[in-house]
């Protein structure tokens, strides 16, 4: 009786101790991931981009409150508070970081070299010094980039106003990644056949003078992916489109908002994109040393019709047809 009895209290401490330890491979996984967020400024493009990026992750079973606690900054365009949201979030331990736009992006990647830090909204990353190459990162930085195609855009502004020969390059000067991008339009304008004329701004304070100062001397206004701008897009649009200007802009997030057509990137979709390449990280599958920056595939026509309508403007059918 007694052989049987201690049988049994072995066969119950062996099933005990395999129950726990496989409580403890359970605790081991059931890990919790911060993830902190510094996004510059809050406009529809950023948003777009974060709501992808929170999506994404959701759609891989990270779900913000369940296994990962995601903390939302905003710079409110102020690149002080930039660098103060990053070392927050250093200093909070972060997992994860992601950085929404190039002043948030350079402010994380000043702020930590430990932790992986994924960008998105960022033109060129190697150019404003965030990562060695774009073809090989080379630190703990790694994301997506939203170069958006200025040729094309440059193609549909001269699509829609064949006859246009004056466009303005409206941008921020002191945003980098507008820079390039003005520059790459003033040559396209060129092969075009248009002449540029560049107006800047430092802040949206002074959009409304500047875009007042083009009546009568442009017939286009561009605007690239440039944040001051979007920002103030609805003050560019009034005065634009009351003195019979069209906008053509450099991503759909500016459409809503006043600017009449463009051919680019959809930043839900970048954020998206993003997300994919933090699951990686999170799982342990990839390094953002060699991890390339990516590039959206996905370039789409839209416009706003009452825009158009207010202007007089009739969209081309071929580029109707795109909607369609």
């Amino acid at each position: 009786m007694k052989k049987k009895v201690s049988m049994f209290m072995v066969i119950l401490l062996v099933i005990t101790m395999a129950g726990c330890s496989k409580e403890k491979e359970s605790n081991a996984t059931d890990k919790v991931y911060k993830i902190g967020i510094c996004q510059l400024i809050e406009h529809p493009a950023l948003d777009a981009a974060y709501d992808g990026f929170v999506d994404g992750l959701a759609e891989a079973g990270y779900i913000d409150g369940e296994n990962i606690e995601i903390d939302r900054n905003s710079a409110q365009g102020d690149q002080s508070n930039a660098v103060t949201i990053s070392n927050k979030l250093v200093n909070n331990n972060s997992d994860l970081i992601l950085a929404i736009a190039t002043p948030a992006a350079q402010a994380a990647a000043n702020a930590t070299k430990e932790i992986p830090i994924v960008i998105t909204a960022v033109t060129d990353p190697a150019a404003v010094g965030i990562v060695e190459s774009n073809e090989l990162p080379g630190g703990n930085v790694t994301g997506t980039s939203d170069l958006t195609p200025v040729k094309e855009q440059m193609q549909l502004l001269k699509e829609i106003f064949p006859e246009a020969q004056r466009v303005a390059i409206l941008y921020c000067s002191s945003e980098t990644n507008s820079e390039i991008q003005a520059e790459i339009a003033i040559k396209a304008a060129a092969e075009l056949g248009l002449t540029t004329q560049i107006a800047t701004v430092s802040s949206t304070n002074e959009i409304q003078q500047v875009v007042q100062s083009l009546v009568g001397k442009v017939d286009v206004i561009y605007t690239p992916t440039d944040n001051v701008i979007a920002d103030g897009m609805e003050t560019v649009s009034m005065v634009a489109t009351a003195n019979g200007i069209p906008i053509i802009c450099g991503e759909d997030g500016n459409i809503e908002r006043g600017a009449l057509a463009t051919r680019g990137i959809n930043y839900y979709d970048l954020g998206k994109q993003t997300a994919a390449m933090a699951v990686k990280i999170l799982k342990g599958e990839a390094d953002p040393a060699t991890m390339p920056i990516e590039y959206s595939d996905k370039v789409t026509f839209s416009y706003n019709k009452y825009i158009a309508e207010e202007l007089g403007i009739t969209i081309p059918e071929s580029l109707l047809k795109e909607l369609e």
